[in-house]
């Protein structure tokens, strides 16, 4: 039998996980182990964001055994077994093994058990279900989920239909989990699951949808799962906005050629046709307005954006658009091209980043001072001098603002 551990884990040695551990195991030896991402991700050398603890445990002497270490406690998914316990402002997810006894494709109905088996089959992935004891010794129950955490192999436990109708959420998921993790390429069973079963899709709510599309357009490299998605017509189901296949496949391979940060939204808005595709997205899917808003600036065509601006130029744009906005139009202009005069295209993004737009130095108080009636002609005249300040490209004088602003308000009088 293969073994392998994970007692090198950073956040494993940590005083607030020992401690939370520790708790659990004084209770019952041997009876709670770390599972999921913080597993897998560790065996993979990626990043470790949330800590989750299975337990054979019940929610109620979890919560009984946080009390009595002086941990706080919140029961934020009891019907599910799932206690969040807070140790030295650490938050850590406590969940009761668990078995499906009924589902529908979008929620099940569990009952606790004290298997570890049984927790484990009702999980998605092989890489998903592997649990870590206090001591950081890996426990496999499916068989194959080390070797395909050391192999980056995204494979369904069991039957890949019968994972799938537990959850139609798993097929957005065996693409994102593929663009993350996967070193091979596309299990070919799973890939045939999610093409039969991706009428499922349409029975999921769209808040679900729109999440697990973030997570996986924030992938470092998106491309062979979103490639995948498309050829099963399963990003024509679920995302049928996102079309611009040709302008987001050359910005992922902008970013990861040339190691650029990557930002989710930006591929999601290069992936879009224009503005009216965002607002449909946004309806569809109910993004946030802030969400709706960026992806529409994002598409807008009222400043020119070309690879030989000028700083002048440049800080024009941004002035007008704003630093995220006039990025995304960057990006999207330079992958729009074919990816071509790289440097050109890398300095704006860099200069865009770096140029923060500063405020006109003028006061409405300094306008009507000046001898201007307070009113609506204020703002006439705001908007003049600002127009030249812009045009004067930021001058940080307010002496000749001062003089513009006399200009402007001896030519209304």
């Amino acid at each position: 039998m293969k073994t392998a551990s994970i007692t090198h884990a950073a956040w494993l040695k940590a005083p607030e996980t020992q401690k939370l551990i520790a708790a659990l195991e004084a209770a019952r030896a041997g009876g709670s182990r770390f599972v999921g991402g913080c597993v897998r991700n560790t065996l993979m050398g990626a990043e470790v964001d949330d800590i989750d603890i299975a337990t054979q445990l019940t929610p109620p002497e979890i919560m009984a055994v946080a009390n009595k270490a002086g941990f706080a406690a919140h029961p934020t998914g009891i019907e599910h077994g799932t206690v969040t316990v807070v140790v030295d402002h650490k938050p850590f997810e406590v969940t009761t093994l668990r078995r499906d006894v009924s589902t529908d494709g979008r929620r099940a109905t569990v009952a606790f058990t004290e298997s570890w088996a049984e927790d484990a089959e009702r999980r998605d992935f092989r890489m998903n279900a592997l649990y870590a004891d206090a001591q950081g010794q890996i426990h496999d129950p499916t068989g194959g989920g080390l070797d395909d955490a050391r192999a980056g192999r995204v494979i369904f436990i069991g039957d890949a239909r019968t994972r799938i109708k537990e959850d139609y959420l798993r097929i957005l998921r065996f693409f994102r989990f593929n663009a993350w993790y996967a070193k091979t390429p596309i299990d070919p069973q799973g890939l045939d699951a999610c093409a039969d079963l991706a009428a499922g899709l349409d029975t999921l709510s769209v808040e679900r949808i729109w999440k697990e599309t973030k997570k996986l357009l924030a992938a470092p490299d998106p491309r062979a799962a979103w490639e995948g998605m498309t050829a099963i017509e399963v990003r024509a189901r679920a995302l049928p906005e996102l079309s611009n296949e040709p302008r987001l496949d050359t910005l992922c391979t902008l970013e990861a050629d040339l190691m650029l940060p990557v930002d989710a939204m930006t591929r999601v808005a290069a992936a879009l046709t224009d503005q009216e595709a965002a607002r449909a997205l946004a309806r569809r899917l109910k993004l946030s307005n802030e969400e709706r808003d960026r992806l529409v600036a994002a598409l807008g065509d009222d400043v020119k954006i070309t690879s030989y601006m000028s700083l002048r130029e440049m800080r024009r744009a941004i002035y007008k658009l704003g630093n995220e906005a006039f990025r995304d139009r960057v990006m999207l202009a330079w992958a729009a091209s074919g990816g071509d005069k790289a440097q050109q295209w890398r300095a704006l993004v860099a200069h865009g980043q770096m140029w923060k737009p500063p405020r006109l130095p003028l006061t409405g108080d300094e306008i009507m001072a000046a001898g201007v009636p307070a009113g609506p002609k204020v703002g006439l005249v705001m908007r003049e001098v600002e127009d030249w300040w812009v045009d004067a490209d930021f001058p940080d004088d307010k002496l000749s603002v001062i003089e513009r602003l006399k200009a402007v308000a001896q030519g209304l009088a």
